[in-house]
C-alpha cells in the first residue's frame, strides 16, 4: 500500500508543476505583465523560462521516480522562493489577507511534499526501480 500512496503522490505533486509549466508558457506574456506586477522587472525572458524549464523537468523527474530527489530539488528551488514573494499575505491588504494566507499555506503543505519525495526517494514504482531489475540479455 505504502509504494502505491508514493506513486500516487508523485503523481499528484509532478502534475501541479506539469500544469502550472503549461500555463506559463500558454499565457506568456500574461505571466510576464504578472511579473512586472510582483516587482520581477529584470531579464524577464530568462526568469519566465528558467522556471518553466525547472518546473518541466523537476515534475517529469518526480513523476517518473527517475532521480526523483534530483527532481524535487529543482521544484523545491523554483516554489520555496516563488511562495515567499506571490503569496506574502503579512504585506497584502486587509481584504485579501485571507486568501493569500491560505495559498501561502498550500504552497507550504505542496514543500512539504517535495520534502517528503526528497527524503524518501521515488519508491517502488518508478522509472529508476524499472532499469535497476530488468536483465539485459
Amino acid at each position: 500500500m505504502k509504494d502505491i500512496a508514493d506513486l500516487i503522490a508523485r503523481i499528484f505533486i509532478a502534475l501541479i508543476f506539469l500544469f502550472e509549466a503549461y500555463d506559463s508558457i500558454k499565457f506568456f506574456k500574461t505571466t510576464k505583465s504578472q511579473m512586472t506586477d510582483y516587482g520581477f522587472t529584470w531579464n524577464q525572458d530568462f526568469l519566465l523560462v528558467s522556471a518553466i524549464v525547472l518546473m518541466i523537468v523537476g515534475g517529469i523527474l518526480v513523476l517518473s521516480g527517475y532521480r526523483s530527489s534530483f527532481g524535487a530539488i529543482l521544484l523545491l528551488v523554483f516554489y520555496v522562493p516563488v511562495t515567499w514573494v506571490l503569496h506574502s499575505w503579512w504585506n497584502d491588504p486587509i481584504e485579501i489577507q485571507r486568501e493569500q494566507s491560505l495559498l501561502f499555506m498550500k504552497n507550504v503543505a505542496i514543500i512539504g511534499g517535495l520534502l517528503l519525495v526528497f527524503v524518501n526517494g521515488s519508491g517502488r514504482y518508478s522509472i529508476k526501480r524499472l532499469f535497476a531489475t530488468t536483465k539485459v540479455p
